[in-house]
């Protein structure tokens, strides 16, 4: 049963899954018409290795929002490759964006290789924390998700363009301070994924209703039985997607055998 004296705890990190999906949604839909699945994964990498870099050098880790600058930096550079790539190597970018990621997490494990504290960090960076997000951890990506949404909501072809990447870089900068590298890819990915062949009406909210059962259900299992909130999540995500897929397809298996009838 649910303790609800958690509460206190678990309205925070579900309110941070709930941003993370206002965008992410619109997102993963993009990254699966374009073909380049790997790419979430190679751009949080990257925004990992800022955060790495910054923890690495003192004078950097000092600095005010370094956590969120550093990292936010390195994503615009990858997007900014990536988005170069495209133009240069079309029929081979997906190959070249599971390199890119590749790379960076090699790049993060030997920077962090001597670090006595290196397999923490690097744990939370790929697993993330969501349980112990704060209200005052929320309010930045609160504002810069409504600022992206607006955008496009009022452009809805800066999707399209080379503006996806910047957009792109911006939103996995702060959603692996928020989750971690497997719950970005996971909320990408999976919602996305769930509704990918479906042509009714109604297509984002269920898309939206996917991630929501997910985070929901994956929030509830981790604080009833005690388990890492961040891979009950991914694994409450990927049942929610399952589901949602069988739903839709024996929906229109029953609409198939009314038309024929």
């Amino acid at each position: 049963m649910l303790d609800l004296d958690l509460l206190p705890i678990l309205l925070p990190a579900f309110v941070a899954g709930l941003l993370v999906l206002s965008t992410h949604v619109l997102l993963g839909r993009q990254v699966l018409k374009r073909g380049i699945i790997f790419i979430d994964l190679a751009i949080a990498q990257v925004a990992a290795l800022g955060a790495i870099v910054a923890h690495m050098d003192h004078r950097i880790e000092e600095l005010p929002f370094s956590h969120v600058w550093m990292p936010a930096i390195f994503a615009l550079a990858g997007a900014g490759f990536i988005a170069w790539l495209s133009k240069r190597f079309a029929d081979e970018l997906e190959a070249i964006i599971g390199c890119f990621y590749v790379l960076s997490a090699v790049a993060a494990m030997l920077l962090l290789s001597n670090d006595p504290h290196g397999a923490e960090l690097l744990k939370q960076l790929m697993s993330g924390q969501i349980l112990w997000v704060n209200w005052s951890q929320l309010v930045l990506p609160a504002i810069v998700s409504a600022i992206i949404l607006a955008v496009v909501v009022l452009k809805p072809q800066v999707l399209e363009g080379a503006g996806f990447y910047f957009l792109f870089a911006i939103v996995i900068t702060l959603s692996v301070e928020l989750v971690g590298v497997y719950l970005v890819f996971s909320t990408l990915i999976l919602p996305a994924l769930a509704l990918n062949k479906y042509q009714g009406k109604g297509v984002l909210a269920l898309t939206y209703v996917v991630g929501f059962v997910g985070y929901l259900a994956g929030l509830i299992l981790s604080a009833s039985y005690d388990l890492p909130s961040g891979a009950a999540i991914v694994a409450a995500l990927a049942v929610s997607a399952v589901l949602m897929r069988v739903l839709l397809s024996v929906k229109k298996s029953e609409t198939v055998s009314s038309s024929t009838t």
